[in-house]
């Protein structure tokens, strides 16, 4: 999967030392991504409501988003920033073997 822009998120929470950004995707949110995201951390994905929608957790960041939607939030604790590149690094290499 290709990550095709990345944007500061509009909310606010670097004042409890978190920065979120959104992440644009090549393709729609899928369940197959959502799943294949299991490796990142504790998965919730609520995909009997009307809007399903997913939360990846880990220690040092949170992965969340709604199936279908064409992009993902990834908030990242300001110490350990450098973790978005393991994040893109597993998303990338989505469906390469598909």
């Amino acid at each position: 999967m290709t990550i095709t822009a990345i944007t500061e998120s509009r909310e606010p929470c670097a004042e409890a030392g978190w920065f979120a950004y959104d992440w644009y995707l090549e393709e729609p949110v899928s369940r197959d991504f959502i799943l294949a995201l299991r490796p990142l951390g504790s998965l919730l994905f609520l995909e009997s409501l009307r809007q399903p929608f997913f939360k990846v957790e880990n220690h040092y960041y949170i992965i969340k988003g709604v199936l279908n939607d064409d992009h993902i939030r990834v908030a990242v604790h300001r110490e350990h920033n450098d973790l978005q590149e393991k994040i893109k690094r597993h998303i990338g290499a989505l469906y390469l073997n598909a």
